[in-house]
């Protein structure tokens, strides 16, 4: 967004602010005031003044820059038999008086143009309700007047044995008590400045650590690895986090940037993606990889089993307020990815209306007298599910698991990422809080997958649908049992008894309604009394018009002048076939049985002994009979008359049950 982030729109609407100025921010490495940078952000201070913003400072390196003038004066008014002696530590509750001096000068010094009032506080103070009230009043007062508070823990008179650690005080450091002030002064921001950009996932000085702009508390907390804190500071990074995430719970948002770098503060109040963001609403605006691998499986497993529990008319309601969803949401899906999704919209309610598929009795047996084994149709539980491109295929998984009450993560490829995430949102957002959102979980990194595929103990099955390299990847990875095919290398025979205009339809459908999915054919089988037929010849010049390359085997090629391929067990995925000539039906199946991948083979014939030799003996799991290839999803054998997929078109499909013959 040009570094601006949407979340940070709220910034430009910030009036009062409190900005806490960190020890590493105005020292230089002795451990001398930084006049420079001091200079630089009482600049920014002034400007933010005169534009009616209401600024309230939090000054700290009162301790440290004390410590190391008292030393520095200890030093080199000693003898060097003083230096000899045990060195006494020195109490920290003393050290900040002189400096705490030098340093309200030096931010007045650099404020000539601005009145300022400096004010010390102790966590005791705010115990006294009145005097919280009237710390209120002055400084709504001081703010009035365009007089800058300027505010620092009393340390010389603090009661806490150990100022600097113990942090069973209302608060234990400048930043918690900027936070406090914060809350009690009812600012619309606070700002924490330190000596780094905000915080990383791990110490900055380490290549591997990045900046986290967004803090979101279910996601970093706990996961975060610290460096050390700054060199004369009290908590370093640590304290700034837990000062931050109190205040932003408590509706204060807390942004964690540099104050080493100029014109960092206006850059934040213009709303700039700088520093980190701390704000109670942070996990709505994160992105869907917001939990982990194993977080998104239970949940999945959890939101699964309330699926189950509810009835055969509940879930298909849910399909069908889906389905509404599509549509009500069609602008916004084409947004992302122009594409007509009202036939996507369609098949959903078909699902919704067909026969509930869970607690189907398929068969019963009786094992004795009374006793009655009952074979149910029941749902597996968590799917894992791992898909290339084809937002299509997110809506057409996700509503036949909720039909068949299973869980599903799914991960689908970047190059549908949008579509997938708006499709994902719509078709979570439909699901009602009794099941929960998280039925369907969505992986957005390809890094995740390696994870989900440890996690046998909440996934069931996995079922990867893709390329033979992600397929075979896959199954080498995971103990989950795995549901898939690696190769489609599909073919269709072309028997001597063809309808050759009705091949024509299927044949063509099959290499080209989708050339990239694992259905469409690749290897065109044809009957030695058609190579010259004048039926084949108009075949291949549709073939030719649609734009497919077409390779042949030893036989083919010669007869028919076609390149010759290098190889018969090739997946092309694309535009492309081979062809070759077989001398019958029995040749035809060995060429399969022998170059195949057993995954959907066709014959188109009339002469329904040949298609019944084939049918029986293919053994692939999809053998199909005059209809296009393209029709498989999982049916073992099909019998058509000619149909073709051609887009679901000119299809309309019933899912009526038939009667079984013998």
């Amino acid at each position: 967004m040009d570094g601006l982030d949407r979340s940070r729109a709220f910034l430009k609407e910030v009036k009062r602010l409190v900005i806490k100025v960190g020890t590493a921010v105005v020292t230089r490495a002795d451990g001398r005031l930084a006049l420079g940078r001091l200079g630089a952000l009482c600049e920014q201070i002034k400007d933010l003044n005169t534009q009616g913003y209401e600024v309230i400072v939090v000054s700290s390196g009162a301790v440290g820059l004390g410590r190391q003038r008292l030393k520095y004066r200890r030093l080199v008014n000693s003898s060097f038999a003083d230096l000899q002696k045990p060195q006494v530590e020195l109490d920290e509750r003393h050290v900040p008086l002189l400096d705490k001096i030098v340093l309200w000068l030096s931010m007045i010094h650099c404020l000539l143009d601005v009145t300022s009032a400096q004010l010390l506080v102790t966590d005791n103070d705010f115990r006294d309700k009145a005097f919280r009230n009237q710390l209120s009043e002055t400084v709504q007062s001081l703010l009035a007047l365009k007089v800058i508070p300027i505010f620092n823990e009393n340390d010389a008179v603090s009661t806490r044995r150990a100022p600097y650690e113990d942090s069973s005080g209302i608060f234990w450091d400048n930043d918690s008590l900027a936070a406090l002030l914060a809350l009690e002064l009812k600012a619309d921001l606070l700002i924490l400045l330190s000596d780094v950009e905000g915080l990383y996932s791990g110490p900055p000085s380490d290549p591997k650590s990045n900046l986290i702009h967004t803090y979101v508390k279910e996601k970093h907390q706990g996961g975060i690895t610290f460096g050390d804190k700054s060199r004369m500071g009290r908590g370093g990074m640590t304290a700034k986090v837990k000062a931050a995430v109190n205040a932003a719970y408590a509706g204060i948002p807390v942004v964690i940037t540099s104050g080493c770098a100029p014109e960092n503060i206006i850059k934040v109040l213009q709303g700039e993606c700088l520093g980190t963001l701390f704000h109670q609403d942070a996990h709505l605006w994160a992105p869907v990889k917001e939990c982990s691998s194993r977080e998104m499986a239970v949940a999945a497993r959890e939101s699964s089993r309330r699926l189950q529990a509810i009835s055969s008319h509940d879930r298909r309601k849910i399909l069908l307020d889906i389905a509404d969803a599509l549509e009500a949401n069609e602008k916004l899906i084409k947004t992302e990815n122009e594409a007509d999704i009202s036939s996507l919209a369609n098949s959903i309610r078909v699902l919704a209306n067909m026969e509930d598929p869970i607690g189907r009795i398929l068969k019963r047996t009786e094992l004795a007298d009374g006793l009655v084994l009952e074979k149910t149709s029941s749902p597996l539980g968590v799917l894992l599910i791992v898909f290339e491109s084809r937002p299509d295929a997110l809506v057409q998984i996700a509503s036949l698991a909720i039909r068949s009450g299973n869980g599903l993560l799914l991960k689908g490829g970047k190059e549908a990422k949008r579509s997938n995430a708006i499709l994902h949102k719509i078709i979570t957002d439909a699901i009602p809080d009794s099941v929960g959102g998280k039925l369907i979980g969505l992986v957005t990194s390809r890094e995740e997958i390696p994870d989900l595929l440890k996690l046998d103990d909440v996934i069931d099955l996995v079922i990867p649908r893709g390329s033979n390299k992600l397929v075979s990847q896959i199954k080498n990875s995971t103990k989950i049992p795995v549901l898939g095919h690696a190769d489609g290398i599909c073919h269709v025979y072309l028997d001597k008894s063809a309808n050759m205009d009705m091949a024509k339809r299927i044949v063509v459908d099959a290499k080209v309604d989708y050339p990239a999915a694992c259905n469409a054919m690749e290897t065109l089988l044809v009957h030695k009394d058609l190579s010259q037929s004048e039926g084949l010849s108009e075949l291949i010049v549709d073939l030719q018009v649609e734009g497919v390359t077409l390779y042949g085997g030893p036989r083919a090629s010669s007869l028919l002048n076609f390149p010759e391929a290098r190889s018969f067990h090739h997946e092309y995925n694309s535009l492309a076939c081979t062809v070759e000539i077989v001398d019958d039906v029995y040749a035809a199946i060995d060429h399969i049985h022998q170059h195949g991948s057993a995954h959907t083979d066709c014959i188109i014939a009339e002469d329904q002994e040949v298609a019944e030799v084939f049918l029986h003996q293919v053994d692939s799991a999809a053998v199909f009979h005059n209809a296009s290839t393209r029709f498989c999803d999982g049916a073992r054998i099909l019998k058509g008359s000619g149909q073709v997929v051609d887009g679901d078109k000119d299809i309309v499909y019933t899912h009526k049950d038939l009667t079984n013959e013998s």
